[in-house]
């Protein structure tokens, strides 16, 4: 998953979703991947200079957002998608950080960017909306990390044919993963090993999601440094998914380079899941 636009709190709140990401679901390996989402990276950029709203990065390299609205940020992609040459939803698709910890509360939703308010099942219809569409295959954090009654309606709706990913709902723990597993309220984790503070202790959170039938995704941070030791633990775990930022600044790039380094030296042996890794839900 890599960052084509940044938003909520790693642009300013510009925006409220806080990443619109992009996965090359039709790639054959993870050199191709990484320059299928180049290209897309630079339409984006293109798109946005001709209409004069090229103002930079937002903290993990994804272009800084000028959104009226979300939905301007959805179809800006799908643009970009298009522009860069690929079919949006089989060559190259979406995938969000809603972060909606970040605006909701309680069972109620404040969008800072249109200015209402929504309570849960109206949310939870608008999210159902970007979901049918646009081009999405995973969603992190829908709802609210105090919203598992959410979570749970979101995935019986949507769980079978969208990967649903929990990050401040689980916070790689396996107790919490197990108590969303049983509810039905996701279907993949986010592993950040600085949030749980030990590898033990985010082995076990992915062991737990893995029991669960769950994918699971292993994330940097917005503040990150160059070191590249989760590229390892993604592939030595088989875990199948990293999430570290877009196509600029060093500390971002310095995990992409890896990863590549790691393809070739595994040379014939690599494997690329593509739109195979993601996770989904028992239908029903």
């Amino acid at each position: 998953q890599i960052q084509i636009f940044g938003g909520g709190a790693h642009a300013g709140r510009r925006v409220d979703i806080q990443d619109f990401m992009v996965v090359a679901t039709g790639a054959c390996g993870f050199a191709q991947a990484l320059e299928w989402t180049a290209e897309v990276y630079r339409a984006a950029g293109a798109l946005m200079a001709e209409r004069g709203a090229l103002h930079g990065v937002a903290d993990e390299g994804g272009w800084w957002p000028d959104f009226a609205t979300n939905e301007q940020g959805l179809e800006t992609l799908v643009r970009a998608i298009e522009r860069a040459g690929f079919v949006p939803g089989e060559q190259v698709a979406i995938a969000l950080d809603v972060a909606a910890s970040e605006f909701g509360r309680a069972g109620r939703y404040r969008l800072g960017l249109e200015r209402r308010e929504l309570a849960r099942d109206a949310w939870i219809e608008l999210v159902l909306g970007w979901l049918d569409r646009y081009p999405v295959v995973s969603i992190e954090d829908p709802l609210a990390e105090d919203d598992l009654e959410g979570f749970a309606q979101l995935a019986r709706a949507a769980g079978a044919r969208v990967q649903i990913v929990g990050d401040d709902l689980l916070v790689s723990d396996a107790a919490l993963v197990r108590a969303a597993a049983a509810r039905g309220a996701a279907n993949c984790v986010l592993l950040k090993p600085n949030q749980r503070g030990t590898l033990s202790e985010l082995r076990t959170a992915w062991d737990a999601a893995r029991a669960a039938g769950w994918a699971g995704i292993v994330s940097a941070r917005s503040g990150e440094t160059e070191d590249t030791s989760i590229v390892h633990l993604a592939l030595g775990w088989g875990v199948g998914q990293l999430k570290v930022g877009a196509f600029a600044r060093g500390e971002r790039m310095a995990k992409w380079n890896e990863g590549l380094r790691l393809e070739q030296a595994l040379g014939a042996r690599a494997r690329f899941a593509g739109r195979s890794v993601l996770g989904r839900s028992a239908a029903g």
